[in-house]
């Protein structure tokens, strides 16, 4: 059997007596596609940071396609790409400049293979146009190129998306995928919980602790217990009081133009009846389907 392609072992990270990341475990496999969930400060770019090498753990061990993180790091770092939430773009260079200068640094000489680049990240067309003209959206895809010009069997992509538009966030993750089908080994990290459904498994991170790691179906199954309630009732603001006082209620909360409801306890009759009661219209009641917000909403209760 092949290792994993990431192994972790009660890795930690503390920075004075603040813990940032503390001892998680957990493993990624050849070819998978996993999701690093939470808010921004709950320890996701820390744990990259200490499986590139770039920062020594507190405690624990990892090792990353074979290699120990703290004793072999350059090797680690040669064999990745690393895609990061600032990453250094020349402005006053073209796509082709930076693309050619940043594969030099990993001893990639080859105009051929820096074409290919552009044309796997959708470049093609923009060579020559400054890195500063670029939208977003584009400069992501910039940032994903050099990051692949090397042809790394696994990457690292600390929040590609973020900033970017619902369109180019969509074409951005069918790149990903495309990348998976190669071969490749991803793991992404996002706070976009609608971004999370598209990983094969999705950890889910919170004050440096990792809460649960599974697929996103076994997740909601396993966390969310309760029948999901959506209420169309008005006013709302009024029908979130009254449910939120309501014995057996596992959670309510605002979901746009209605409410969402969670309870193993609670029937479709009984809220019925107490909104009316409190002088709320109901439109109607429907059964919903668990999210992973519900369940990172759970887990972090």
């Amino acid at each position: 059997m092949s290792l994993p392609v990431i192994y972790v072992e009660n890795l930690t990270r503390r920075f004075g007596d603040f813990v940032a990341v503390d001892h998680i475990n957990f493993e990624v496999n050849e070819g998978e596609v996993v999701g690093y969930l939470g808010p921004n400060g709950s320890g996701k770019t820390t744990t990259i940071r200490m499986l590139l090498g770039l920062l020594m753990p507190s405690e624990g061990e990892a090792t990353v396609l074979g290699y120990d993180v703290v004793r072999q790091s350059e090797e680690v770092r040669a064999r990745v790409g690393y895609m990061s939430q600032k990453f250094a773009i020349y402005d006053d260079l073209t796509t082709l400049e930076n693309l050619t200068f940043y594969g030099g640094v990993y001893g990639i000489t080859d105009k051929k293979r820096i074409i290919e680049t552009l044309e796997l990240v959708g470049l093609t067309g923009h060579e020559h146009t400054l890195t500063r003209d670029l939208s977003t959206g584009w400069r992501q895809r910039l940032s994903l190129g050099i990051a692949l010009v090397h042809k790394p069997k696994l990457l690292f992509l600390d929040e590609p998306t973020s900033g970017v538009d619902p369109t180019a966030r969509r074409a951005f993750w069918d790149l990903i995928y495309e990348l998976a089908a190669s071969g490749v080994t991803i793991l992404v990290t996002t706070h976009y919980m609608d971004e999370a459904e598209y990983c094969e498994r999705v950890g889910v991170m919170r004050d440096g602790k990792l809460l649960a790691m599974d697929t996103p179906t076994n997740l909601k199954k396993s966390i969310i217990t309760g029948n999901v309630w959506e209420v169309f009732a008005h006013p709302l603001e009024q029908g979130l009081d009254v449910l939120q006082e309501l014995e057996g209620v596992d959670r309510v909360g605002l979901a746009g133009d209605h409410l969402r409801v969670i309870s193993s306890q609670i029937q479709q009759e009984t809220m019925q009846k107490l909104l009316s009661k409190n002088n709320i219209q109901v439109e109607r009641i429907e059964r919903g389907e668990p999210t992973l917000e519900d369940v990172f909403l759970a887990l972090a209760r």
